[in-house]
C-alpha cells in the first residue's frame, strides 16, 4: 500500500455517500488502503449546535487518524473538509483534498485551518451554503490547488469529476 486515505463525509449525509464512494475506489484502485468514518451519531447531537457536535467529530477523526501508521492522506465533504482541515494541524499527515470547506461554521469562533501540504480543492461556483470567493481567497492566501465548477454545495454534478481530481492528487504523493 502507498499510504492510507481516511475519507470523511459531509453534515447529513453517510460514508456509504456518491462522493465518498467515489474517492474510496479511486484510492483503492490507485494502491492506497480507505476509510470512511461513520459521523452521523455526532451530526445527530443537536445539544450542541445545529451542526451537531463539531468537536466530537474533530475527536473522532484524530482518534482514528492517530492510529495509521504510514503516509495519511485525509478528506472530506463540507463538515467532513472541515474536520479533516482541523486534524491536519495536530498530526501529521501528506496531503488533504477538500470539498466545498467552509472557511467558518456558524456559532463556532474557530475558522477553516489547515497544515501547509499539498492541498486540492474543488468547489461550487453556485455554492448556496459557502460562497465561492470565501473558498478562493482562503486558497489564495495558501497557494492552493483549486478547482471551481458549474454545481451547488453538493457537487451532485461532479462526483467523478472530484474522484478524478482527488486521484491527481494521490498520484503526486505517490
Amino acid at each position: 500500500m502507498k499510504g492510507h486515505v481516511i475519507i470523511s463525509h459531509g453534515l447529513e449525509s453517510s460514508p456509504d455517500a456518491t462522493k465518498a464512494t467515489a474517492l474510496s475506489k479511486i484510492a483503492e484502485s490507485l494502491g492506497w488502503s480507505q476509510e470512511r468514518p461513520d459521523y452521523r451519531v455526532w451530526d445527530n447531537d443537536f445539544s450542541r449546535s445545529r451542526l451537531g457536535d463539531v468537536h466530537g467529530r474533530i475527536a473522532r477523526l484524530h482518534d482514528l487518524a492517530s492510529q495509521v501508521r504510514g503516509p495519511l492522506v485525509l478528506a472530506g465533504s463540507s463538515m467532513g473538509a472541515f474536520v479533516s482541515a482541523r486534524v491536519s494541524l495536530v498530526l501529521p499527515v501528506i496531503g488533504l483534498f477538500l470539498m466545498a470547506p467552509p472557511t467558518q461554521l456558524e456559532g463556532f469562533d474557530i475558522r477553516l485551518e489547515a497544515a501547509r501540504v499539498p492541498t486540492r480543492i474543488v468547489h461550487g461556483w453556485d455554492d448556496e451554503l459557502i460562497p465561492a470567493m470565501e473558498v478562493a481567497r482562503w486558497a489564495a492566501e495558501r497557494r492552493d490547488t483549486t478547482v471551481f465548477v458549474n454545481d451547488s454545495h453538493r457537487l451532485a454534478a461532479h462526483v467523478e469529476f472530484c474522484a478524478e481530481e482527488f486521484g491527481r492528487l494521490l498520484k503526486t504523493l505517490a
